[in-house]
């Protein structure tokens, strides 16, 4: 059961620590988790839709597998 005043999702879910935000380097927030603002998580997302990041392909073999 829960405990009186706490609701089910902060009994479940345990905090998040805080860490820098990897757009601009401040203290991320619980509620943009690991940024720290919805801004500078639309920045990211940005950057991802533009293809400014690109992940590289998987290595190709090059042997013959038999």
């Amino acid at each position: 059961m829960h405990k009186k005043g706490e609701t089910m999702q902060e009994q479940s879910t345990p905090r998040r620590p805080s860490r820098p935000c990897p757009e601009c380097g401040k203290m991320s927030q619980q509620d943009s988790y690991p940024f720290c603002s919805s801004r500078c998580r639309a920045i990211d997302l940005n950057r991802w839709l533009s293809g400014a990041y690109i992940l590289p392909p998987p290595p190709h073999n090059t042997d013959e597998e038999e």
